[in-house]
């Protein structure tokens, strides 16, 4: 059962303002929509807007998720063990690099991040938590509840998910076939769990709980 994130969009807005004043002058880059983003061994990188998709490759050559960074998310070689672990801009994007060295110079920087760290933790717990599912659908309903945390804009009907991934992106997370998830999809259609808008983007109604 997912539980709501304790950090709230005015800890990701101090993150952002933290950035601001200690690097103040210096650009962003910006990555369109499926565009890789080149990671070196002592770069962090932090998300200003946007969503980037995290994930590594298995030996057959298949896809796997490992996580979205979304605003005030830290995501870097340094953070991580997996390899080859790779990022791409989901939506477009706007990402700040950091040096390693940078972060151990400056202690508001480095507790930000960690708070950060934090909420990367708990998403990763539950992708964990979501491949035990033995179901397909039950796997995909958790994906699709973890993106509303994550990505999830208040609307009319419910919450949208802001981000557009394709069926054979969310194969890829949860370990089943594109023409499954499509089925599964239209299956959560007709029973009204999730409505799609005109804009391809997933609504999950308000009567959908965790």
């Amino acid at each position: 059962m997912l539980q709501p994130l304790s950090l709230d969009v005015a800890s990701r807005t101090d993150m952002r303002y933290s950035l601001e004043q200690l690097y103040q002058g210096r650009a962003l880059q910006s990555f369109r929509s499926g565009q890789e983003i080149c990671l070196r061994s002592d770069e962090v990188w932090v998300v200003i807007r946007g969503v980037v998709q995290l994930g590594t490759f298995y030996d057959t050559g298949d896809e796997a998720l490992l996580g979205l960074a979304c605003s005030s998310m830290p995501f870097g070689l340094p953070l991580t063990l997996i390899r080859p672990y790779h990022a791409s801009a989901l939506t477009d994007a706007d990402v700040m690099r950091l040096t390693w060295t940078e972060l151990e110079q400056s202690p508001v920087l480095a507790q930000n991040i960690f708070q950060h760290m934090a909420r990367r933790l708990r998403q990763t717990e539950a992708v964990l938590a979501m491949v035990g599912y033995r179901r397909v659908e039950d796997r995909l309903r958790h994906l699709l509840l973890l993106l509303r945390q994550e990505v999830g804009q208040p609307v009319q009907e419910g919450t949208r998910l802001s981000v557009r991934l394709t069926h054979q992106q969310l194969a890829n997370a949860i370990g089943t076939t594109r023409v499954t998830v499509t089925r599964l999809i239209s299956q959560l259609r007709e029973e009204n769990w999730l409505i799609i808008d005109g804009d391809r983007h997933i609504i999950l109604p308000i009567h959908v709980k965790a």
